[in-house]
């Protein structure tokens, strides 16, 4: 697999969204700031990922006043 910098629009999106999924998959849910720490995965690129996933319907989103905590389904 390429690294996430080598790829580029869509495919980095989608390798980022599959990286994030393989972590939840092994941690269990996260805050978004703890996902991004982490993953080493800049955060611009954690956020669409996250909506890759969310779009996908493969994770929820449970959002409080001052955290996002994310979850695979």
């Amino acid at each position: 697999m390429a690294s996430v910098e080598e790829l580029t629009g869509a495919a980095r999106i989608g390798d980022a969204a599959g990286e994030i999924w393989q972590y939840l998959n092994q941690s269990g849910p996260l805050s978004l700031t703890t996902l991004t720490k982490e993953t080493d995965i800049p955060r611009d690129l954690v956020m669409q990922a996250v909506g890759w996933l969310a779009r996908e319907d493969k994770i929820w989103i449970d959002e409080d006043r001052r955290t996002k905590k994310i979850g695979l389904k």
